[in-house]
């Protein structure tokens, strides 16, 4: 069972999907748009 588990993908930390999500801004407003997302919650099932 280890074995197959080993093979799946690791699920993303709260930590990794924020910062992944924070790269993919296209300019200072889409940063401070996605910045505001984050601070209300938009990573909080992680």
């Amino acid at each position: 069972m280890t074995k197959f588990l080993k093979l799946l993908p690791r699920r993303k930390t709260r930590d990794e999907a924020e910062l992944e999500y924070l790269n993919g801004a296209v300019s200072i407003y889409d940063l401070e748009c996605r910045e505001r997302e984050i601070e209300r919650g938009r990573f909080a099932q992680f």
